[in-house]
C-alpha cells in the first residue's frame, strides 16, 4: 500500500507540471496574438499549480503573468499590478542566481517607467494650473506607479507623498512619508546635467557616462554636476503637517520630536513645532518654542511679533512692548507691531477706566482719572499713527485712529481720517 502512495504522489506530480506546462503554452500563444484576456485565464489556471514548479517554470510563469497584465503598453493597463509581478520576478532571479525574464523585461520596464513618469510630471502641471484635488491625486498616483516599477527610484515616492498631500488624500500621504523614513530614504543624489545645444534646455541624465556622450557628439554643453541635499528634515516636517491637518497633533508633535532628534538644530523643525502647539491651544508651549526659536534665529522679526502677542495675552505689557519695539528694530515698516505697542499701551488704561466707573459722582477725581487716561491715548497715538502709515487700507486701524482723535479732540486729523474710512467703506 505504502509503495503504491508512493507511486499515486509522483503520478499526480507529474500530471500538475503536464497541467501548468499546457496552461503556460496555452497563455504564452494568446499574449502573441495579443489576447490578454485569455490570457490571464490562463494563467490563473496555472497560479494553483506554481508551487509544485520547478525554478524554469516559476520564473516563465511570472514573466507571462507580466506580460498578460502589460498587455503590450495598453495604457489601461493595471500598473500596480505589472509592477507587482515584474519586481516578484525580478526579485525570484535574483535569488536564484538567473536572470534569464530580467533581461528579456528590461527594456520593457524602462519604456514603461518613462511613459508613466512624463505622464505623472504632465499631469502634475496640469494640477498646479486647474488646482483640483483629483488632479493632484491622479498625478500622485501615477509618481506612485514609478516608484512601484522601479522601487529603486524612491524620489518618485517622494514625490507621490507630496502631490497626494496637496491632494489632500492625507492617509496616502502619510503613508509614503512613513514608508521613505522607514527605508531610511536621504535623497541625498548627484545630478549629471548638461545644455541642450539645439534647444537650450537643460537635460538631465542617467549617469556621467551618457551626459559625456551628448557633449562629445555636440548634441549638448556645458556639462555639469549637481548636488541633491538631503530631504529627511523635509520629510519630518511633511509627515508632521500631514498629521496636524488630519487633527491628529498628538502624532504630529511624536513626528516633530523625532525630526528633532536627528535634527536637533533644525529651526524649520522648531517653527513647526511651536505651530503645532499653538493649533493644540497650548499657548505656553507655544512661546517657549518661539523663544528657543530666537536663540537660533535672532534677526527673524515675526518671532519677537509673536512672542509679545503672547505676553500680551498673559498680561505682560511691558515684556509685550520690548519684543513688539526689537519686531520693528528688524523690520521698520512693521504696521502689526506698531498697532500692537499702542494697543499694549492703552491696555494700561484698563484699572484708570474701572476707577473712574466707580468714581462717577466724584467730579474732581473723576477728572483727574480721565487726564491719567487722555495722557496715556497720547503716548499710543504715534504708534497707531505709524501703523496706518505702513498700512493704509486697514479699516481697524482707521476705527482705533477716529476714536483717540475724536476723544483727544483733535478735530481736523479725525475729520481726514473718518473722510478717508468713508471712501474705503463704500
Amino acid at each position: 500500500m505504502k509503495k503504491q502512495l508512493i507511486i499515486l504522489s509522483a503520478f499526480f506530480i507529474s500530471m500538475t507540471v503536464f497541467a501548468q506546462n499546457n496552461e503556460l503554452k496555452t497563455a504564452e500563444k494568446a499574449i502573441k496574438s495579443n489576447d490578454f484576456v485569455a490570457a490571464m485565464s490562463a494563467i490563473n489556471q496555472a497560479e494553483g499549480l506554481i508551487a509544485n514548479s520547478d525554478q524554469k517554470e516559476k520564473a516563465k510563469f511570472y514573466y507571462l503573468k507580466g506580460l498578460a497584465l502589460y498587455q503590450n503598453g495598453n495604457p489601461n493597463a493595471d500598473i500596480e499590478k505589472v509592477a507587482g509581478v515584474f519586481n516578484q520576478l525580478i526579485n525570484y532571479e535574483k535569488e536564484t542566481g538567473k536572470p534569464k525574464y530580467t533581461n528579456e523585461i528590461g527594456d520593457l520596464l524602462n519604456k514603461l517607467i518613462v511613459t508613466v513618469a512624463e505622464k505623472a510630471s504632465n499631469d502634475y502641471s496640469k494640477a498646479i494650473e486647474s488646482k483640483e484635488d483629483q488632479d493632484y491625486l491622479k498625478s500622485a498616483k501615477e509618481f506612485h506607479q514609478v516608484y512601484l516599477l522601479s522601487p529603486r527610484d524612491t524620489s518618485y515616492l517622494d514625490n507621490a507623498a507630496l502631490v497626494y498631500y496637496f491632494g489632500k488624500d492625507y492617509d496616502a500621504s502619510v503613508a509614503a512619508y512613513e514608508k521613505l523614513l522607514d527605508l531610511n530614504y536621504t535623497g541625498i543624489a548627484t545630478i549629471f546635467m548638461a545644455t541642450n545645444k539645439e534647444t537650450g534646455e537643460d537635460i538631465v541624465f542617467n549617469d556621467p557616462k551618457s551626459m559625456n556622450l551628448q557633449v562629445k557628439l555636440g548634441l549638448a554643453e556645458n556639462p555639469r554636476e549637481e548636488k541633491k541635499e538631503s530631504r529627511r528634515e523635509v520629510i519630518f516636517k511633511n509627515l508632521a503637517q500631514n498629521y496636524s491637518d488630519k487633527g491628529n497633533n498628538e502624532k504630529a508633535l511624536e513626528v516633530i520630536t523625532k525630526g528633532r532628534t536627528e535634527f536637533p538644530n533644525s529651526y524649520s523643525l522648531l517653527i513647526d513645532e511651536a505651530n503645532i502647539y499653538y493649533k493644540a491651544g497650548d499657548n505656553a508651549k507655544f512661546k517657549e518654542r518661539l523663544e528657543e526659536a530666537i536663540r537660533l534665529n535672532p534677526t527673524e522679526p515675526t518671532l519677537y511679533y509673536n512672542v509679545g502677542v503672547m505676553n500680551m495675552d498673559q498680561q505682560k505689557i511691558d515684556e509685550a512692548i520690548k519684543n513688539f519695539e526689537k519686531a520693528i528694530e528688524l523690520k521698520p515698516d512693521y504696521s502689526d507691531a506698531y498697532n500692537n505697542i499702542g494697543a499694549a499701551i492703552i491696555e494700561k488704561t484698563k484699572p484708570i477706566i474701572e476707577e473712574m466707573n466707580k468714581s462717577l459722582s466724584d467730579f474732581k477725581k473723576y477728572d483727574k482719572l480721565q487726564a491719567q487716561q487722555f495722557a496715556i491715548y497720547k503716548e499710543a497715538l504715534p504708534y497707531y499713527e505709524k501703523a496706518y502709515q505702513y498700512n493704509k487700507s486697514s479699516i481697524s486701524i482707521m476705527q482705533t485712529l477716529m476714536g483717540l482723535y475724536e476723544n483727544l479732540e483733535m478735530t481736523d486729523k479725525l475729520n481726514e481720517i473718518r473722510a478717508i474710512y468713508d471712501k474705503v467703506k463704500q
